[in-house]
């Protein structure tokens, strides 16, 4: 029946007739790709940011590892203005035009894993690190303030008893 050559159905078949199509050329490599590219979303929920930036980190070093370096360490010596935009990127070398290319691939996947309500606490940062390392205080800096306040409730509970 589907999958099988039109001429292989006879008319006395009684199901009309038979349409071929191949199903193994179903997956469309395009669509399998660009799944693949799509970055793990942030939700805005500091207690999944850890796992957040887990699944970022192995997403980003799946794709190119020079470019977690960038997030880490930054631009260098390329002079950026207050969006991200080089100020003398015709004067690069082709080392920094490499850099600066691979600095907004970063800063692209790192907009693109945002909600917008994210993205507006951070978008007057010029660079993917300032960006990355802006989110890194606001999450586990807050996470790890918290806990420190548990800790200090709990031992002042321990010592009024």
């Amino acid at each position: 029946m589907y999958g099988e050559d039109a001429s292989s159905s006879g008319a006395g078949s009684g199901g009309g007739a038979t349409i071929p199509y191949d199903y193994s050329s179903n997956t469309n490599k395009n669509e399998r790709s660009a799944n693949h590219n799509k970055p793990p979303m942030f939700n805005g929920d500091p207690k999944r940011f850890s796992w957040w930036k887990t699944k970022m980190y192995s997403h980003i070093m799946g794709m190119d590892d020079e470019l977690w370096d960038i997030l880490e360490e930054g631009v260098g010596d390329l002079k950026l203005d207050e969006e991200g935009v080089a100020l003398d990127r015709k004067a690069h070398t082709a080392e920094q035009k490499k850099l600066y290319k691979k600095h907004h691939t970063i800063r692209g996947i790192l907009v693109a894993a945002l909600p917008h309500k994210e993205y507006l606490k951070m978008s007057d940062k010029s660079t993917a690190k300032a960006m990355f390392t802006s989110l890194c205080s606001l999450y586990e800096g807050n996470e790890k303030v918290k806990e420190v306040k548990v800790l200090c409730l709990f031992i002042n509970m321990s010592c009024s008893e």
